[in-house]
């Protein structure tokens, strides 16, 4: 550890000045771990601050592996106590907010979406600024809405999103910022692209068109897409991802101009990644038949300016269009050859 704390990390960002004075890593609580991000940065922050610094927590029962790697607690957002207790035993020092219901579910029940994305923040909020605590809360491209300018979506302008979703991360934004200025709580933020993982399958979301193709193309399936060809979004590859969000947890508070920032990799649309995808896989089959999804993605930013963040803190994204396809398709195989070996362990016994 000491070694690391000499480091310089990507970027620019110093890693010394986020341990206690005493040389001690900083304690951290990632609250929805279980979810597409949680469990890679808990990975990513045990393999830098040490295993039982990281604390994962979830409402629902993890597998034996996430148990197995690390601690693991039960917490509800909504209860107050729960996650008070949880700060004062494990004594953590930030804490990262991933628990929420996502867009398709939370139109589909609001008032829940209402408790969960919104008193569900202002519990952990509140607790944050009692326990002076660091607090990282995502935001989406989903916080803006049809009357924001698209191409490019800067990082300050009109946004007024469609969905309850939407709605929440923008009350979050201006919540935190409000808490910062008014209660001096560190508060930080970055609005994610969609986000392409190997790990998760693709769960019907308005982006994960640009998952669901990778696993079509592996199996041999044809790949029938929900949005027009020419629908343009901003994505980001997971490890990009997950590296933008330490890179903003570890930045130094002087360097930030504001605590809400873009953050983006690549601009895509769906028949540019058929076309890169077919570098590898050039029988792949296609059809395109737009359902409700494209009328979301027709509200949605086309191109993410995250110059604010590549000017006050370094941010640089690794991987490209050409790059992620190359590491998705290894990343498949791997995981497939993986099954299989399973597979012919269980037959064996």
């Amino acid at each position: 550890m000491a070694a690391w704390r000499g480091m310089a990390a990507a970027g620019g960002v110093v890693g010394v000045r986020h341990y206690h004075p005493n040389g001690d890593p900083p304690r951290i609580l990632i609250t929805g771990s279980l979810g597409q991000l949680g469990t890679g940065l808990a990975k990513l922050l045990r393999e830098k601050y040490g295993t039982k610094n990281v604390i994962m927590s979830d409402i629902v029962k993890p597998t034996k592996d996430i148990v197995n790697s690390g601690p693991y607690v039960f917490a509800d957002i909504l209860d107050f106590k729960c996650l008070q207790e949880i700060v004062v035993t494990y004594r953590i020092d930030w804490l990262v907010h991933f628990s929420a219901l996502l867009s398709a579910i939370g139109e589909q029940n609001v008032p829940l979406a209402i408790r969960v994305n919104i008193e569900g923040l202002h519990n952990v909020m509140e607790l944050s600024k009692q326990y002076n605590l660091r607090v990282f809360v995502p935001s989406t491209i989903g916080a803006f809405g049809p009357t924001s300018p698209r191409n490019p979506t800067p990082n300050i302008t009109i946004q007024r999103p469609r969905t309850i979703y939407g709605v929440s991360k923008v009350h979050g934004e201006l919540l935190g910022e409000y808490y910062h200025h008014r209660f001096g709580l560190d508060f930080r933020c970055l609005r994610f692209p969609g986000v392409i993982s190997s790990d998760t399958q693709p769960g019907g979301g308005t982006t994960d068109y640009a998952v669901q193709i990778f696993h079509d193309a592996m199996e041999g399936r044809e790949f029938e897409c929900y949005l027009r060809p020419t629908t343009r979004l901003p994505m980001m590859y997971i490890d990009d991802c997950l590296r933008s969000l330490w890179e903003m947890l570890v930045a130094p508070s002087e360097k930030l101009r504001q605590r809400t920032y873009n953050v983006t990799a690549m601009s895509f649309t769906p028949e540019e990644v058929v076309a890169a995808v077919r570098q590898h896989f050039p029988d792949l089959h296609v059809t395109y038949r737009p359902d409700s999804r494209q009328n979301i993605a027709d509200t949605w930013p086309e191109v993410f300016d995250d110059s604010e963040a590549r000017r006050d803190w370094g941010w640089q994204h690794h991987y490209d269009l050409k790059a992620m396809c190359t590491i998705m398709f290894d990343n498949l195989r791997r995981q497939n050859q993986q099954e299989q070996q399973q597979l012919h362990l269980q037959s064996a016994r």
